[in-house]
């Protein structure tokens, strides 16, 4: 498995294609009409990027909300799924938090998808209510988008060690 980095502006570049490709997943599930991929410029304006793989074939993008770290998107390529690159892409995000002093990582995701919330799971992630004002607008915001069409979308937290465990 590739080690994560930091990305770089090359990297922020094929991230909508890594994103694209992740989507395609959802297509045998009925659901056709996610949002298009974040461009490289809206993903640089993230408070920070991990990638894997040169190229890059996974990706988290991180920001700041109501105290804690939040997930906004984790992406892997369907080719090189089932190797590690999520966890490994969790796992950084969980050592950011941490160096940023966080005490908390949350993210939104579907509830029934097994990629989505039965995958955060097995990595330590809990249900949470959306109770902070961030999570609440970005709930608000899926809502508007449409997403929960799809099926139940649900806040998840997972804590922040202070040390390596």
């Amino acid at each position: 498995m590739a080690e994560v980095r930091w990305a770089d502006a090359d990297d922020l570049a094929q991230l909508a294609a890594v994103e694209a490709a992740a989507d395609e997943l959802f297509v045998p599930l009925g659901i056709t009409d996610l949002p298009p991929p974040a461009t490289a410029g809206e993903r640089a304006a993230a408070w920070r990027v991990l990638v894997v793989g040169r190229p890059v074939v996974g990706f988290a993008v991180l920001e700041l909300l109501d105290g804690a770290v939040h997930l906004e998107q984790l992406s892997v390529h369907p080719t090189h799924s089932r190797r590690g690159h999520g966890g490994a892409l969790l796992d950084a995000t969980i050592a950011a938090a941490r160096a940023h002093g966080a005490t908390r990582v949350t993210l939104l995701t579907y509830a029934g998808i097994a990629w989505n919330a039965p995958f955060y799971a097995r990595h330590s992630w809990r249900e949470v209510p959306a109770t902070t004002p961030g999570l609440r607008a970005l709930r608000a915001r899926e809502v508007q988008l449409g997403l929960d069409r799809h099926g139940r979308r649900v806040a998840m937290a997972r804590g922040v060690p202070r040390t390596g465990s």
